[in-house]
């Protein structure tokens, strides 16, 4: 559909851990008839008595059951609450730190043609200075790692952590403690020591301190405690821990026309480099909005009809990251108990009763002034001590909505507004970037730590040298085009060009509503404008007129399609997502055909109607199967594939793999097909059916089997680097075997992230710093040794940083140059057909993640393989 939600939502929400009451593992009664909870009004608005679950909600609600309850309610036994503090640990808040897992994958050892060197030569140099610091000393005497032991058992890691902080004399003033690991930079007189502390209760606990390893300077395990050393020194500069990063709430930055506000912060981390350790450190910006979510309720409440209240609010709320301020924790909200509210009692872990308006008085001084609203449930997803985890209950009032709505993100204004403070331009995000350095190094009791263990950074960011490699030229039916990245984009050179492959729309249904005919038939006046230049052969449209019901466009979808329809084009009244999701989900299953859904407002702009109708026309012959334009590939019998996944919050919470591999050597044609997971699954189950079937479709096309194969897979996260080199690797090996006993094609597996926080600025004459060009290559200072990887920066970026993309190749029998395997990703970001530009990643990536994408948000079900030889999903 033109103009739909990007691909925003990838991969998981950050992780939380509950600093507040949580419930146990009863699930919550919810959706009961009662009134909105709340502020006196002259007459309380009734609210319906269910809520149905909503397909177009960022999550499931459950189905209510049960009768009104009274105010005095008690919840489930064996609620569970924890103190809600900050603590510094080898994880995050979010659980243990991923991240770090991928430090014991040494992948560069078994590539044995880059052992001696991965970097390429060819390309003009260029000066570049990046967000990196390097660590210029650092301790030269072994560190000690101990366990701390409780008896009995403490579960509450502040009440650890003072218990064993009263034998200070004994451990010494520095050192690094988060609950169960204690590193000191000396070793204690017994590997087994024995202490006794007293709580305020009075009751005597033994604490065992263990020793576990001894760790020379350059262990890895050193890494994570510089990184805990660092987010102690972030700390102690006044800012605040959410999630992984780090920010300032004393220094809010207002929005007020759009009630958004905006804390400044910082990212960080510390790890083994090329030739040293260095700390990476990039702005972060936490985008809060100035209402809590009780605000956002009863603002919601008088925008729509009181019978659909519930279903509304579920829709707008389940699925949001929200806030708390009294512990600066995010919380995503998994569902709304519309029968408890803040009078209700839970069970403390001491067997005592507590409301939650007392229990967050008592515990965070926090009064609650509406006694009557529903309270948010948040899924814990992470164990904490011996407890497994339980439903969080949030108060409404005392939460904070962050983020943006999709209706904010397509309000140009507030857009614009809140870009001016966070997508910095190069220059602005040196000076923001060197003011943490500047306030470590002016600090007195930071650097006092730092001296304690024997620590300090560099001041200046780290300059070297990159490479931009060749602009590649657009090859579209023996016409040659430049790409310019001053423009942007070639479409208005190509526009003019015949296409590759044009697919003729000889019968063709234009489906619309009796409001939308002038759209309909714009666009149908425009189509034949255009689509003669592009080589298309167009005959007129099967126009028919239905009402604007999910139901009616269904019914005519059933009675029209024929075998001889090319595709079918919907013009919709609204971005109504259930009527979108039917259309596609039949078009995409059921009778498998392509289509195009187009929002009645897009055609609505005269000034942009022809650049809209050449859009459509692109993407209508992309679906039936088209070619648009190429560029060169010198390689031959080369098979690309794109992987990438996407969690299905709606249908069971499974996951999507897309898969896309190429058919052609030009690379302009494309096989899809998709796997569906089980709950939460990032890695591929089915790869093996993917690439068989593939291999088919690609045997069929050209009468031979592809020599190389090289695989992009997009959607792998922090830590599951280890499990990607001996699960998937090993399928697609397997897959190969089972070929033929003679078929050994040489495999590239390159894991592709776009998550990173490096940044990179080109230097410019007078010392300013602007965004380095497209096809800027670096292979060198800031990648890992251990392994084969590199940054690209494909794409330009008319405001703010330009992001590059990391590539880490894991697996490789191809034996390519790195200048090859460079050259190459950087020509298939050309090859995207939905944007005539260059993109971040890959083509293959991006059309793997458009279908996962699709099915996940709309579909829920494998699309029919009639459909797999066409980019239906763009």
């Amino acid at each position: 559909m033109t103009g739909r939600a990007r691909a925003r939502a990838r991969g998981r929400p950050p992780g939380q851990e509950a600093g507040i009451p949580s419930v146990g593992a009863a699930s919550v009664q919810q959706a009961l008839p009662g009134q909105l909870p709340g502020r006196q009004q002259p007459q309380q608005p009734h609210v319906p008595p269910s809520v149905s679950e909503e397909p177009g909600g960022r999550g499931r609600q459950r189905v209510p059951q049960g009768v009104p309850q009274s105010q005095d309610v008690k919840r489930p036994e064996g609620l569970q609450i924890s103190a809600g503090f900050q603590e510094l640990s080898l994880a995050d808040r979010g659980g243990r730190r991923r991240d770090f897992h991928d430090l014991g994958v040494n992948t560069r050892q078994a590539i044995e043609h880059v052992q001696e060197s991965k970097t390429g030569s060819s390309g003009l140099a260029i000066k570049l200075t990046t967000n990196y610091f390097r660590l210029t000393s650092r301790p030269q005497w072994a560190l000690y790692q101990y366990h701390v032991g409780y008896s009995p058992e403490m579960e509450a890691r502040r009440l650890r952590s003072a218990l064993l902080f009263q034998h200070e004399e004994l451990i010494g003033k520095t050192h690094a403690f988060d609950g169960s690991i204690l590193f000191l930079p000396k070793k204690l007189g017994n590997k087994v020591t024995q202490v006794f502390s007293r709580t305020r209760n009075g009751e005597d606990v033994k604490i065992t301190i263990t020793l576990t390893n001894e760790l020379p300077p350059n262990s890895p395990t050193c890494l994570q405690f510089y990184n805990i050393i660092f987010r102690r020194i972030l700390k102690m500069l006044s800012l605040q821990q959410i999630g992984r990063n780090y920010y300032n709430p004393n220094d809010p930055i207002s929005i007020p026309n759009h009630r958004l506000m905006v804390w400044p912060g910082f990212t960080s981390s510390i790890l083994q480099y090329e030739e040293s350790i260095m700390l990476c450190t990039d702005v972060s910006h936490k985008v809060l909005r100035s209402e809590t979510v009780l605000d956002f309720m009863y603002s919601l409440y008088y925008q729509v009809e009181q019978q659909k209240f519930r279903d509304v609010c579920a829709k707008e709320l389940i699925g949001v990251i929200v806030l708390t301020k009294y512990n600066n924790r995010t919380y995503r909200v998994d569902d709304i108990d519309w029968d408890a509210n803040p009078q209700c009692t839970f069970r403390k872990a001491d067997g005592s009763e507590i409301s939650y308006v007392d229990y967050y008085k008592r515990q965070y001084n926090q009064e609650i002034t509406d006694l009557n609203q529903p309270v948010l449930i948040s899924q814990s997803r992470k164990k904490r001590g011996n407890l497994m985890p339980g439903p969080v209950v949030l108060i409404p009032e005392l939460c904070f909505l962050t983020g943006l709505t999709e209706k904010m993100r397509n309000d140009f204004n507030m857009m614009k507004d809140l870009a001016i403070h966070t997508r910095l331009p190069p220059e602005q995000r040196q000076r923001e970037i060197g003011r943490l350095i500047d306030y470590i190094h002016k600090d007195d009791n930071v650097q006092r730590e730092l001296r304690n263990w024997g620590l300090s950074f560099d001041s200046n960011l780290l300059s070297f040298s990159g490479r931009v490699v060749q602009g590649e030229k657009i090859l579209q039916s023996g016409n040659v085009f430049d790409y310019n990245p001053q423009f942007g984009d070639w479409s208005k050179e190509s526009r003019g060009a015949p296409l590759i492959c044009a697919k003729p729309l000889d019968n063709w249904l234009l489906i619309y509503t009796r409001r939308n005919y002038d759209a309909a038939n714009t666009l149908l006046q425009n189509l034949f404008k255009v689509t003669p230049s592009m080589g298309i052969k167009m005959n007129k449209a099967t126009m028919i007129e239905v009402d604007d019901r999910t139901e009616a466009y269904l019914r005519v979808l059933q009675q029209s399609i024929t075998r001889d329809t090319n595709i079918v084009v919907c013009i919709l009244s609204s971005s109504r997502k259930d009527k979108y999701d039917a259309i596609k989900k039949y078009l995409c299953t059921d009778c498998p055909i392509p289509s195009q859904c187009v929002i009645a407002r897009t055609l609505s702009k005269p000034q942009s109607c022809m650049a809209i109708a050449t859009k459509i026309a692109l993407q209508m012959n992309c679906k039936m199967g088209g070619e648009l334009w190429s560029v060169e590939i010198p390689l031959k019998q080369v098979m690309v594939v794109g992987i990438d996944c996407y969690h299905d919050t709606i249908a069971g919470k499974q996951s999507i793999a897309g898969f896309v591999a190429s058919m052609n050597h030009t690379m302009t044609r494309w096989f899809s097909r998709c796997a569906v997971q089980s709950c939460g699954q990032e890695l591929v189950d089915g790869l093996k059916a993917c690439l068989q079937t593939a291999l088919r479709d690609w045997y069929k096309w050209n009468k031979y089997l592809p020599s190389r194969i090289i695989v992009y897979r997009d959607g792998v996260g922090d830590g599951q680097l280890n499990t990607l080199v001996n699960y998937e690797v090993p399928q697609f090996l397997d897959c190969l075997k089972s070929v033929g006993k003679d078929y050994n094609p040489r495999l590239t597996v390159i894991v592709v992230k776009k998550r990173v926080n490096t940044r990179f600025f080109a230097q410019c004459g007078g010392g300013g710093l602007k965004n380095p060009p497209p096809g800027t290559v670096v292979d060198v200072e800031v990648t890992r040794p251990e392994w084969y990887d590199f940054f690209i920066v494909s794409q330009a970026v008319r405001n703010g940083c330009v992001s590059p993309t990391h590539y880490n190749v894991i697996y490789d029998t191809g034996k390519l140059k790195p200048d090859h395997l460079q050259r190459l990703t950087y020509k298939l970001c050309h090859m995207y057909y939905n944007w005539s530009g260059v993109i971040r990643v890959p083509a293959p990536c991006q059309y793997a993640h458009k279908l996962a994408f699709l099915v996940g948000q709309s579909i829920h079900r494998e699309p029919n393989l009639v459909l797999s030889d066409r980019l239906y999903y763009l």
